[in-house]
């Protein structure tokens, strides 16, 4: 299209990581300049269809705190999309967002995605960008991300093994000749864990707590490997017995005994990973150990657990809650070099 160089002086082009818990989006001059829930809020209109509300931060401080005409959505679901329509209008909203709502702004996006997606589940992202506005669509795999991100030597006849524990997905992968020599990806992250402490407190105790709440016990006291020091968190929530609201606090080792299934997949995952690998790339392994990336590799111990586990060295990147847009970023600003390793 005759127009495209002209439109290309008034973009600024974008890379995203579409998180099932939170977009984040670089650009190349300013770095990471938005970083939201990945949350919708939209009120029906009976006949009329629906009316949305919010988008990012302002729609999650409205969630578990709506009347019954307005939903909060979670547009992506264990690392794809769940709902394409308001997907497009999240993208949409973000996208002008960074853009200072100039209209005549259609940038090239470079998304992230599960190294797991099936076709149907790429044409999706493809789509739901572009109908948000891009001109040119890439897709580039989060661990191969992760691993540019933490400027691993990806290039190189050497392997690199990462593993990206996220909200709803985590995927290990081994990198090699800026390809994958394996990759495994399960439906396992933060929100099941999230999910688990939630119905523990409700089996154990008849608390009914929210998932935020959920969260925020994971954080603050939630751990993988069981330890002689213990820490104690105030919950509140609702009896289910009474039905009135109930103050209870809980300890860390219960944490992680609700937890335990998901960290359990994890390792399991690693574990099977490490068996796919080629001889020859196993000793590159045993050199460069295991990097861990995304939210989940913030969980206390989780590095520990899989040290013990694998008995290999294991490094969380620096900062893993933006590795994978760091990485995206780094490819978009270098195509040439890296367009050969973007997901088709």
């Amino acid at each position: 299209m005759f127009l495209d160089p002209l439109i290309g002086l008034f973009s600024n082009d974008l890379a995203i990581d579409l998180g099932t818990a939170n977009t984040l989006i670089y650009t190349k001059n300013g770095g990471i300049v938005l970083n939201e829930p990945s949350m919708v809020a939209v009120k029906t209109r009976d006949q009329r269809g629906t009316k949305v509300l919010a988008v990012g931060k302002e729609a999650k401080e409205m969630l578990g705190r709506t009347p019954k005409d307005i939903a909060v959505i979670r547009p992506m679901a264990d690392g794809v999309i769940a709902d394409f329509d308001s997907t497009e209008i999240m993208l949409k909203y973000f996208i002008r967002k960074v853009h200072k709502r100039r209209a005549l702004v259609r940038p090239r996006i470079i998304i992230s995605v599960p190294s797991g997606v099936t076709p149907v589940e790429k044409r999706a992202v493809r789509e739901a960008a572009e109908s948000a506005g891009a001109r040119e669509v890439f897709l580039i795999e989060e661990p191969m991300a992760a691993a540019i991100g933490t400027d691993l030597p990806i290039t190189e006849p050497t392997s690199n093994v990462v593993v990206d524990i996220g909200a709803g997905t985590t995927e290990v992968a081994v990198i090699s000749m800026a390809g994958t020599v394996y990759s495994r990806s399960v439906r396992v992250g933060g929100d099941k864990m999230d999910e688990s402490i939630l119905q523990y407190l409700k089996r154990k105790y008849n608390l009914l707590i929210g998932l935020q709440t959920a969260e925020v016990i994971k954080i603050k006291i939630g751990k993988a490997l069981k330890t002689e020091e213990t820490e104690t968190l105030e919950v509140k929530g609702r009896d289910l017995v009474s039905g009135i609201p109930k103050l209870l606090t809980i300890d860390s080792e219960e944490v992680r005994k609700a937890i335990s299934e998901q960290v359990g997949t994890i390792v399991q995952t690693v574990r099977i990973a490490l068996e796919q690998i080629p001889p020859e790339l196993s000793g590159d392994v045993v050199d460069n150990g295991i990097f861990l990336t995304g939210g989940g590799a913030l969980l206390r111990d989780l590095d520990v657990l899989l040290r013990e586990e694998t008995r290999l060295p294991i490094t969380i990147t620096d900062d893993p809650l933006i590795t994978v847009v760091i990485g995206a970023g780094k490819a978009l600003s270098n195509l040439s070099l890296y367009r050969e390793i973007m997901a088709q």
